[in-house]
């Protein structure tokens, strides 16, 4: 009887255990969300006329407007970089930039390489088209704050 009691406790402590776990779903692996609040909040842009530019060393646009406001919720001043689709991916993938953006969709080739918002739609100069937000793989809070928040903005 003890051993079957010695039993219950170790799998009362291993349930709860899993539980503080559960606590911090979404998850960030490399810690990004908390990272860039209060910090930076570094961009890759790929110009998409009407959606996003780059002018000087800072994105333009209404895209650029809804990422700067959610840098904004989190006290976090954006780093905006330019460059092509691919060399965004790249530097995703090498932990260089936190979000892409550009006139990528939902059909976007960097499934593979980038973990991809849902498309959006109601971002004017969207034309019709769901726009995605690029990010590095796994970022699953900084991703699931992004979305609330473009959810709260633009509509799912």
């Amino acid at each position: 009887m003890k051993a079957l009691r010695g039993v219950g406790v170790l799998a009362l402590i291993v349930l709860l255990s899993g539980c503080s776990a559960l606590s911090s779903i979404p998850f960030d692996p490399e810690g990004s969300l908390d990272r860039i609040t209060g910090g930076t909040l570094r961009v890759g842009v790929s110009d998409a006329p009407g959606l996003v530019e780059m002018e000087a060393d800072r994105a333009a646009g209404p895209l650029a407007d809804l990422v700067a406001g959610f840098a904004e919720e989190r006290d976090a001043r954006v780093q905006w970089t330019a460059g092509s689709e691919e060399e965004l991916v790249d530097r995703l993938e090498t932990g260089d930039l936190d979000l892409a953006i550009g006139g990528m969709t939902e059909e976007t080739p960097w499934l593979d390489r980038a973990s991809v918002t849902r498309g959006y739609d109601g971002i004017p100069g969207a034309n019709g088209r769901r726009i995605v937000v690029l990010l590095p793989l796994g970022e699953n809070g900084l991703q699931s704050a992004l979305e609330a928040f473009l959810d709260e903005r633009v509509g799912p």
